[in-house]
């Protein structure tokens, strides 16, 4: 883990000193590395090193070596194979506020303190020996720190803000200035409300600061006014807002961030304390989707629910380009093979493949997946539960490995008569405990054979515009009803229809234009979609707690399907035992313990 952080941190400090270097600002450190503050302001490449750790630290980038955290197998998505996973001891009654799996207290809460540092140095750097450069970079450094800031704020809420007993929506510890060794540490929680409002507060600044994307010009004119006002021309701008920032903070995704949070503040689990309502958040989402054009639904990337599939398009993609489906990504990697943690296909590919089979998805995803006319299998006469797999949603085969699916060319037998290691509960520790395995997310051009392996590049998407999608159809339904576009011109509806028919999904959907009138079924229909679009990719174990769904749904037992003389029998795999107080997390025990105004979370 160590070298994986270096690597990192080379990854992103590199790029900035070599944008600073690259002119006439080059210096010679000094002998002794141990600087103060007043000495990096002649310094820039140390000082940047600050801002530096904000993108280490990122929230959406760590587990670096394990690429996705896999936090379905807690939910009712998914469970391990692996007795020892944190998850799965989470879910079954292990979350405590001194064991949390969830926690980003101390990580993210560390780092803010270098963002801190960082936003009241920057303007007393000598950035560059140009004066207009010098400006550029101070505007630029800026906003990336508040935007980051911001960032921080909406995974700190999501993780840890809650009510209290005494019935406050409380959050973080706001600090907007770094601490010394002089602070008073012992800073109470600022409610929800005010978390949101310094967040919504930060991004506005990196929306001041940043531009909407990065990228060179050679027209004075595409310079942005903000940027000309200052002395700025094409080559300056380039200099510093060229195609070398590009994915870093840029003011596009500072916006997807401020989206992001106030769909959680909106939601039922905080909308009580938040003073966000679904219109904002329906707004908040579509000023994101406008930035596709004017027209967002003609920009849905046609490929988007199987933007990991052409490895070809993901290794030829230049440095900091994005597909249309990704708004913000992760770097180039996790191509070694045979690795435990590195390489996704080693953890999930069956055992015939090679793999250990790590997650396995649950029936009770399966069943969520409609009939290929969109038509849930609960109310569909053409399902069958001894023919499960036929004629259903073509998205389920394209997520998850069932018995008879072919994966690499080869058939994966999970009934109990299978003749290898794929076969349910045939082996401890590698074999599917639910009859499936996973597909999504999986490069099945990979061989993990450790005689003969070889790899592919990966990203990871941190931020797909399907989200947003998802998140507009969610909001506006709950602002407007199923078919109202509030002043946005595309509804509920719109996205939802949008969506299926991409998935393969019958065009004249008859389930759909049945509840397009309905907003309860809709609002049904748009979680059970977001589920089956974004599966694996982190969500599940949030919203659940955001919708605050009744208890019995996140103890919901956990499926299976066991095939034996080909009789389908539902099973159930692993048991919940999540409490009331479950929808939020806990402060980390120690930190309450050391520091007497922290208020504690109801239940922990």
């Amino acid at each position: 883990m160590k070298n994986i952080r270096k690597v990192a941190i080379l990854t992103i400090i590199a790029p900035l000193m070599a944008s600073l270097v690259s002119c006439d600002d080059a210096f010679n450190p000094a002998v002794e590395n141990h600087k103060d503050m007043s000495q990096l302001e002649d310094m820039p490449q140390w000082a940047v090193g600050l801002l530096g750790h904000a993108y280490i630290s990122n929230p959406l980038g760590q587990n670096a070596d394990q690429w996705w955290k896999w936090t379905e197998v807690a939910t009712d998505d998914a469970v391990s194979n692996d007795v020892n996973n944190t998850y799965l001891r989470m879910a079954a009654g292990s979350w405590r506020s001194d064991n949390n799996p969830m926690d980003t207290w101390r990580y993210l809460r560390a780092s803010w303190q270098y963002i801190n540092q960082f936003i009241e140095l920057a303007p007393t750097v000598e950035w560059a020996n140009d004066p207009v450069a010098a400006e550029l970079y101070k505007e630029r450094f800026l906003g990336e720190a508040y935007g980051m800031r911001a960032l921080y704020m909406y995974h700190l809420l999501q993780a840890h803000a809650g009510w209290t007993s005494d019935g406050q929506l409380l959050g973080i510890p706001i600090l907007t200035e770094s601490e010394t060794i002089n602070s008073d540490f012992n800073k109470p929680r600022n409610t929800f409300k005010e978390c949101i409002d310094q967040l919504n507060a930060d991004v506005e600044l990196a929306i001041k600061y940043l531009p909407e994307d990065y990228g060179n010009t050679e027209d004075n004119n595409a310079v942005p006014a903000k940027y000309r006002e200052v002395g700025a021309n094409a080559t300056s701008y380039t200099r510093v807002f060229g195609d070398h920032a590009k994915n870093r903070m840029s003011a596009r995704i500072a916006k997807a961030v401020r989206a992001q949070a106030a769909l959680l503040a909106a939601s039922p689990a905080y909308n009580q304390g938040s003073g966000v309502t679904w219109e904002e958040a329906a707004n908040r989402m579509a000023e994101v989707l406008k930035g596709l054009g004017s027209n967002p639904l003609s920009q849905l990337d046609p490929n988007g629910n199987k933007w990991y599939i052409d490895y070809n398009a993901i290794k030829t993609l230049e440095a900091g380009t994005n597909p249309l489906e990704i708004l913000w990504r992760s770097n180039k990697g996790g191509d070694d093979a045979t690795s435990e943690g590195g390489c996704v296909e080693k953890q999930n590919f069956p055992p015939s493949l090679y793999g250990n089979g790590r997650v396995n998805p649950s029936q009770n995803l399966v069943d969520a997946f409609p009939m290929a006319d969109g038509t849930p299998i609960s109310e569909s006469a053409d399902y069958d539960p001894q023919n499960p797999y036929e004629n259903r949603d073509p998205r389920l085969a394209l997520y998850i490995v069932y018995n008879g699916s072919k994966m690499s060319g080869q058939t994966i037998d999970t009934s109990v008569e299978g003749s290898n290691d794929d076969a349910i509960n045939r082996f401890d520790g590698r074999s599917t405990r639910t009859g499936y395995y996973l597909r999504k997310l999986l490069v099945e051009d990979v061989n993990c054979n450790p005689s003969n392996s070889t790899g592919q590049p990966h990203i990871k998407p941190w931020m797909r515009y399907t989200e947003f999608f998802l998140g507009y159809a969610e909001a506006a339904n709950e602002a407007w009803g199923p078919t109202g576009t509030g002043s946005n011109g595309f509804s509920a509806y719109d996205v939802i229809k949008a969506i299926r028919q991409r998935a393969g999904i019958d065009a004249a959907d008859p389930y759909l234009e049945s509840i397009k009138n309905d907003k309860d079924k809709m609002r049904e229909l748009i979680r059970n979609e977001r589920r089956i679009e974004l599966c694996f990719e982190g969500f599940r174990f949030w919203d659940l707690r955001r919708w605050k769904v009744d208890l019995t749904k996140l103890n919901e037992p956990v499926k299976g399907m066991r095939i034996s003389n080909n009789h389908y029998e539902v099973i159930n795999v692993e048991e919940r035992k999540y409490q009331d107080y479950m929808y939020y997390g806990p402060i980390p025990y120690t930190e309450v313990r050391n520091f007497s105004a922290l208020t504690q979370n109801a239940g922990w």
